[in-house]
């Protein structure tokens, strides 16, 4: 287990992951390189006076652009070999969220999660009615090998043959205090590599793979999906902010999931003043945070 706290009370603050998993050396510090660039445009916007539900989307679609990642752009795969993508984005204020999940390739997930929320009708679209309401409002749809790299293939053919349990990185996500006090969370994922066509993991549900509340904080989940589902994760992480530090929290929450469910993954946390805090319980989970009057700090 591991845990660190970030950021101080006190004006905007941003922490965004690379998701839970076993990288290391080089490719855990290309990821963390990875979210220190995605932190950093998200700093930029949040000095500008943005909003934290602004801020975690552009440093998540700066994620999905990274096919480091396990989101948008070299996103796990299918059992056979297509890409269905899952995300999900909240703000603290109103309760506000917006998700989509087995999308079919679209360059960011995360902006249509976004549009879902502003739409306001549904929370969550899933499949071919996702794709349907991208299309409706303005986004397009890409040609799939324009998503899919070689990395990815490669990783899904040694799932497929059993030589792979986990693999390296994962979903991507962010949350964020903004300077008027408001908290958002963002997630996005291509899900578990070879999983079976129409799987749904944690990431598009609001409370397990993303949770915001201005009363008390945000918090975006990556790891085992099953089991961040089956204890609420986010929601629960958020819920115990009332009486403990964000890292606390989430190495609590952390520990609860993996006596009750025996799952492992990771949470980054943002409290209502501006704290912030990481915990994983794999071996690795790149990150970035940045807050008022500091520059990006990352790590794994």
């Amino acid at each position: 287990m591991f845990k660190r706290s970030l950021g101080a009370a006190g004006g905007y603050a941003l922490l965004v992951h690379g998701g839970a998993g076993d990288a290391e050396g080089a490719r855990l510090q290309g990821q963390a390189a990875g979210c220190a660039r995605a932190a950093g445009v998200g700093k930029a916007l949040l000095e500008a006076g943005a909003s934290a539900l602004d801020a975690v989307q552009a440093a998540v679609e700066v994620l999905e652009d990274d096919p480091r990642f396990n989101a948008g752009t070299g996103g796990a795969l299918t059992s056979e070999g297509a890409l269905e993508l899952d995300a999900s984005i909240m703000e603290g204020s109103s309760l506000r969220a917006g998700a989509v999940c087995a999308l079919p390739p679209f360059k960011h997930p995360i902006a249509i999660a976004r549009a879902v929320l502003a739409d306001g009708k549904h929370v969550l679209y899933a499949a071919q009615g996702a794709a349907r309401f991208a299309l409706q409002h303005g986004f397009s749809a890409v040609a799939p090998e324009t998503m899919i790299t070689d990395d990815a293939r490669q990783a899904l053919a040694r799932a497929l043959a059993e030589e792979l349990a986990r693999r390296s990185g994962g979903t991507v996500g962010a949350v964020a205090r903004d300077e008027r006090g408001g908290v958002a969370a963002a997630t996005s994922t291509g899900g578990m590599m070879a999983k079976r066509p129409g799987r749904i993991g944690d990431s598009p549900i609001v409370g397990a793979g993303s949770y915001a509340d201005d009363a008390l904080g945000a918090a975006s989940a990556t790891g085992e999906g099953e089991g961040i589902l089956r204890v609420a994760l986010c929601s629960r992480v958020v819920s115990q902010l009332a009486g403990h530090g964000p890292a606390d929290a989430a190495l609590d929450a952390l520990r609860y999931m993996e006596h009750r469910v025996a799952a492992i993954g990771g949470l980054i946390v943002v409290s209502k003043d501006g704290q912030l805090g990481v915990a994983r319980s794999t071996k690795s989970m790149s990150f970035a945070g940045t807050w008022r009057g500091h520059d990006v700090v990352a790590g794994g």
